[in-house]
């Protein structure tokens, strides 16, 4: 009976990530196919049209503000719609945090050695983050409230999406060479992941 339990959780550990993985590209593959292909099926027709071809042009779409995001201009006409919705109540908060998180996991407005070991004062513990302020970035709030050696570092906590923001001196940290994804995998898996990283010398 125990080694069933254990064979059970063995295969569970192996085919659940596998599902959800499966579960999460089948409801983003729907959820572009159910909004694009009406508009597809009106200038094509039923003839014309093929399953697949609404993501398709999803992605083109993607790329095509990707690239044309480049100018100032059109930038801000494609980021028009989120300046909206941050104006919004209720709206605002949950676009904010949606927006901040991809921003972290594309490493976005992370300065190269923004991934640090923080180790705590008067102890030998120490935890992985990621720098997210620096102190003497004008028009700042947080950095402004930084003294000139410190840094704000953002501590994720494992198997929950949550962290802790600390302030502490350079003195404290050490840089690693890793990018704020792998960071927040490796931590939020609890080290269980694949993935390693080495501190730089």
């Amino acid at each position: 009976m125990k080694n069933a339990i254990q064979y059970l959780l063995k295969g569970l550990a192996i085919l659940l990530p596998i599902i959800v993985t499966i579960a999460l590209v089948r409801w983003l593959l729907v959820t572009v196919e159910t909004w694009l292909s009406p508009i597809w099926l009106a200038v094509l027709g039923e003839s014309f049209y093929f399953p697949g071809l609404a993501f398709i042009s999803f992605l083109g779409i993607a790329v095509f503000i990707g690239f044309s995001a480049r100018w100032r201009f059109i930038n801000r006409i494609w980021t028009l719609p989120g300046v909206i919705i941050n104006k919004l109540p209720l709206l605002s908060s949950l676009y904010g945090t949606v927006n901040d998180v991809f921003e972290m996991m594309s490493g976005k407005n992370f300065a190269r050695e923004s991934v640090v070991m923080v180790t705590l004062p008067g102890g030998d513990v120490k935890l992985i983050g990621i720098i997210t302020k620096k102190s003497g970035e004008p028009g700042d709030r947080l950095s402004e409230c930084l003294d000139e050696d410190y840094v704000a570092v953002f501590l994720p906590m494992s198997y929950n999406v949550g962290g802790y923001m600390v302030m502490v001196p350079r003195s404290c940290i050490e840089h690693l060479d890793m990018s704020p994804a792998d960071a927040l995998q490796l931590t939020i898996s609890g080290g269980l992941g694949k993935k390693s990283s080495t501190a730089k010398e």
